[in-house]
């Protein structure tokens, strides 16, 4: 194989790099308007007719034919048998890196997802109270690869969060089914599964069928029906994120092996074609030393094709003036992974504030945080990271107000909103706080 992958060569000092930045950039915000009156259709015909519908699409996406969506049901001592058949090595892999992801979303549970109140002055009660959904679905991508991690990743958090049904669909063309993502649903604590994918799946959990129960939210990626498909049944249901194609980006101040730099380029590029990997560096001589590095490696690579085209397409190595500077980009880029290969990544992880996940450090490869380092790796992309969030343990919360408001505090909030609402012009509003005013009727002792 002679393949040879050439990145864009830019520099913050070029009187043309805002221009040739925003092009590596760009990302068409334009749909596919063929994929989404498809999408359309497909979610309305599971929405009329439900397991009838699904049954067709997976026979004709996927090969699979089935008489009934309960033979596409997976049990669970059919996951529980997967993971007692894999190899030793598999097993332990899976259970170690299931342990580390939900010690990890047990500290966040601790830290932010428990119910609190208080107690003003007046005896009045302010509070919130947590609680898990009832039931949510996981889509697992398992067209063009399988992806055990993303099992993981969805499931663990939802059942730390106290989920009590965890509804999972996974796409298994010609009926091929993975024995690690069978085994990381019995690990994870999956409830109920499903071997269908697609659009269709994601209707059939926003809508229910009569095999498929509805479920309050949707969580994991998919490829651009799935993510059209989200987008649509947002509203019926909840939704995590839309994904787009994968991000990479790396600050790099010279001291991390050039090796180690262009594989983890490599590592986000093999997800797909249109997936992003940028260096961001002051040194001039290491750039060159990770693009020959790049050029070597290359051929190595089983996705060769998938990454030359990537770093073709939307890849970049960025001379900047000064690791300040390179910060500042990344500011601006927001990217889903942030690399700091650096000998002091504690100094610049302050000034970094957008990105999914940042990675601190030469040790710190971006794969160790894709499967097992213990944070989740569902994490936003495309710059939505300047106000999105990694998925977690408080997407499968909701919050509840409390309030109880005391007789003393009855006066003094009674009298506030009978001014307000009075000038809205809502007079139950007023009437319904006047009335719990001393002097007027009180209720029964």
């Amino acid at each position: 194989m002679n393949l040879v992958a050439s990145p864009a060569r830019l520099s913050t000092a070029s009187n043309t790099f805002e221009q040739e930045f925003a092009l590596r950039l760009h990302w068409s915000a334009e749909e596919d308007a063929a994929i989404e009156q498809r999408v359309e259709a497909i979610l309305a015909d599971v929405r009329a007719r439900g397991d009838a519908a699904l049954l067709e699409y997976t026979q004709r996406f996927d090969g699979l034919h089935a008489y009934g969506v309960h033979e596409l049901a997976l049990q669970p001592d059919e996951l529980k048998a997967a993971f007692d058949g894999l190899p030793a090595e598999q097993r332990e892999a899976l259970a170690a890196a299931a342990g580390r992801i939900r010690r990890y979303h047990e500290a966040q549970k601790r830290a932010g997802g428990e119910s609190w109140s208080f107690r003003d002055e007046d005896g009045t009660l302010l509070g919130q109270k947590v609680t898990p959904l009832d039931r949510v679905g996981i889509y697992v991508p398992g067209g063009k690869a399988a992806y055990p991690s993303s099992v993981l990743m969805n499931a663990i958090p939802a059942q730390v969060a106290g989920v009590a049904e965890i509804v999972m669909v996974v796409p298994t063309p010609q009926g091929a089914r993975n024995p690690l993502v069978l085994a990381a649903a019995h690990v994870a604590g999956v409830t109920r599964a499903y071997t269908v994918g697609g659009a269709q799946a994601i209707a059939a959990m926003a809508y229910g069928t009569a095999t498929i129960p509805k479920v309050d939210k949707i969580t994991g990626p998919g490829n651009a029906y799935v993510a059209s498909a989200k987008r649509r049944v947002f509203g019926t249901v909840g939704i995590d994120m839309i994904a787009g194609p994968s991000e990479i980006l790396v600050l790099a101040d010279g001291s991390t092996p050039p090796d180690w730099v262009a594989m983890d380029l490599f590592s986000q590029a093999e997800h797909d074609e249109l997936a992003q990997s940028i260096l961001l560096c002051p040194d001039a001589a290491y750039i060159d030393a990770v693009q020959q590095a790049i050029e070597r490696l290359l051929p190595e690579m089983p996705r060769a094709e998938i990454i030359a085209k990537s770093l073709d397409d939307r890849g970049a190595l960025i001379l900047t003036r000064d690791m300040e500077e390179a910060c500042a980009l990344a500011n601006r880029i927001a990217p889903e992974h942030l690399e700091v290969a650096s000998r002091e990544p504690h100094r610049w992880e302050p000034l970094l504030r957008h990105a999914g996940a940042i990675f601190l450090g030469a040790w710190t490869s971006e794969s160790l945080g894709d499967y097992c380092a213990g944070p989740n790796h569902v994490l936003p992309t495309s710059g939505t990271a300047r106000f999105s969030s990694p998925l977690g343990v408080y997407d499968f919360q909701k919050r509840t107000s409390l309030i109880e408001v005391s007789e003393q505090g009855a006066q003094g909030l009674g009298r506030i909103a009978s001014v307000l609402a009075r000038g809205e012009g809502l007079q139950a509003h007023a009437r319904a706080a006047e009335m719990r005013l001393r002097g007027d009727a009180a209720p029964a002792a």
